[in-house]
C-alpha cells in the first residue's frame, strides 16, 4: 500500500493491540505523522457522539488529511455474554425495564428500541464500521478535503485486505 508519508493519518480502531502493531507496520505512514484513535469498538452510534467529536478535534488539532477506520475479522462483537449476564441479575433487570420504558415511549433523550438493541448495536462490526465511516464522510464538521476509509484486515493471512 502505497501513502505519502508526511501526511497526517488518523486510525479509529478496535482494543485489539495486534491490530495496533500491524498497521504501524504495514502501513506506508511515517509514525510521526500516525495517530491512533483506540476504543473497544471502532463504531459511531450517533453524529454527535463522544468519537465523532474526538476524530473532529484530532482533525483540527493535528491536522489530520485522512482517517482510517480498521477492523479485523477476527474480532467478533461478544455481547450475548453480557446481556446474559444483565439479565441474570435481578436489579440490573429491573433497571431494565424502566430503560426500554424510556427507551420507547421519550425522544430523543434515549435511543429508539430496548437497552438490549442498543447494548448489541448494528448486526454486525463491519456494518457499524461502514455506518461510522458513512458518518464521518458526511459530518458537517469534517472538511471536506479529508478523506475517510475504512480498513478490513484478513486475520488468516494478516494481509491489508482492503481500503475503501
Amino acid at each position: 500500500m502505497s501513502r505519502d508519508e508526511k501526511k497526517k493519518v488518523l486510525y479509529v480502531i478496535g482494543m485489539d493491540h495486534k491490530l495496533e502493531r500491524f498497521i504501524k507496520k504495514e502501513t506506508n505512514v511515517n509514525p510521526e505523522n500516525m495517530i491512533i484513535l483506540q476504543r473497544y469498538q471502532p463504531v459511531i452510534s450517533h453524529p454527535f457522539d463522544e468519537l465523532m467529536r474526538d476524530i473532529i478535534i484530532a482533525v483540527f488539532q493535528e491536522n489530520v488529511e485522512e482517517i482510517v477506520v480498521a477492523f479485523a475479522d477476527h474480532y467478533h462483537k461478544n455481547t450475548e455474554d453480557i446481556l446474559i449476564k444483565v439479565n441474570k441479575n435481578k436489579e440490573l433487570k429491573d433497571k431494565i425495564q424502566t430503560l426500554d420504558y424510556l427507551f420507547n415511549n421519550t425522544n430523543p433523550e434515549f435511543p429508539k428500541g430496548t437497552v438490549s438493541e442498543w447494548l448489541q448495536g448494528g448486526k454486525t462490526l463491519m456494518d457499524g464500521v461502514q455506518k461510522t465511516v458513512h458518518i464521518i464522510r458526511h459530518h458537517p464538521l469534517i472538511p471536506s478535503h479529508v478523506k475517510v476509509k475504512e480498513l478490513f484486515i484478513k486475520q488468516e493471512n494478516e494481509k491489508l485486505s482492503g481500503i475503501v
